[in-house]
């Protein structure tokens, strides 16, 4: 059975490809900024903010490197196949990163009880 073929022109392709490196370089200037800006953010919700930045760069990333593949996709199947293997990895992740946030919290938590005692 054939599959069908995504047919996109080329300079569509390529139009696509740069919008996407400039979003994500546009993504990448606000990250430095947002991180210049906790750095003057004293005490735990540094921390938080901080990690919290990160997790958020990292879903920005695997986004960006997404629309790439899809992108460059020629088969309606294999387009599928790049967006099931993005959703679960997304899933993935966000179980990882609900427990990182949980953990960074649970730590905060002691460590402000401590202080108290």
């Amino acid at each position: 059975m054939n599959q069908p073929k995504l047919e996109v022109p080329t300079e569509l392709r390529d139009l696509a490809e740069k919008t996407i490196e400039q979003a994500e370089k546009a993504f990448q200037m606000f990250f430095d900024a947002a991180g210049k800006s906790i750095a003057t953010v004293p005490g735990p919700a540094a921390d938080m903010s901080r990690q919290a930045l990160s997790l958020t760069e990292q879903n920005m990333r695997a986004a960006f490197e997404h629309a790439r593949k899809l992108v460059h996709a020629t088969e309606l199947e294999e387009a599928m196949r790049i967006q099931s293997e993005f959703l679960r990895s997304q899933f993935t992740n966000a179980g990882e990163h609900m427990r990182t946030i949980t953990a960074g919290m649970m730590s905060a938590a002691t460590k402000a009880t401590e202080k108290q005692s």
